[in-house]
């Protein structure tokens, strides 16, 4: 078994979607970045691959590399899959925290929990997401973007 810890974070921007876990939120803005933005894939995708030992989503899809611009993360993970099963790893569990003092979360993530586990080829039971706030305090808690904590457990698929 190997265990990997993943984070990102991004602020919020105007005039873009809000995806997160592979689940358009409605919201008045999405999050700046060069893809889509979805923060908790990208932080399960670290995760992931530090668990493999395998460095971080910036070495396999860096943000100055064109064919990413406004990429849909979900392509994303699914690639670090591939990896880790070319080298016989399988995703044991994952379990995910979501930073964000709005929007309020809890009724999307059943869906976010059941794309992840469809994009991992895992059951849902292996995917957990939580969601948080930060009381005001800090760039979450005055809404100025928000964050994702990923903690993954790989098994061995042999």
């Amino acid at each position: 078994m190997r265990i990997g810890h993943g984070y990102d974070a991004h602020r919020f921007e105007g005039g873009r979607p809000l995806v997160l876990g592979g689940v358009h939120v409605p919201h008045d803005r999405g999050l700046a970045a060069h893809s889509d933005g979805d923060a908790v894939i990208h932080a399960l995708c670290d995760a992931l691959l530090g668990a493999a030992a395998m460095g971080d989503i910036g070495a396999y899809f860096p943000d100055t590399d064109a064919a990413f611009r406004n990429i849909d993360s979900r392509l994303l993970l699914r690639r670090v899959l591939e990896l880790l099963q070319q080298r016989g790893w399988r995703v044991g569990n994952v379990d995910i925290t979501i930073i964000a003092q709005a929007p309020r979360l809890a009724k999307f993530i059943p869906d976010m929990r059941k794309t992840l586990a469809g994009d991992l080829q895992t059951g849902i039971d292996n995917v957990s997401i939580k969601a948080t706030t930060t009381e005001r305090m800090g760039f979450t808690g005055r809404e100025e973007g928000l964050a994702a904590h990923a903690v993954a457990l790989l098994v061995s698929a042999g």
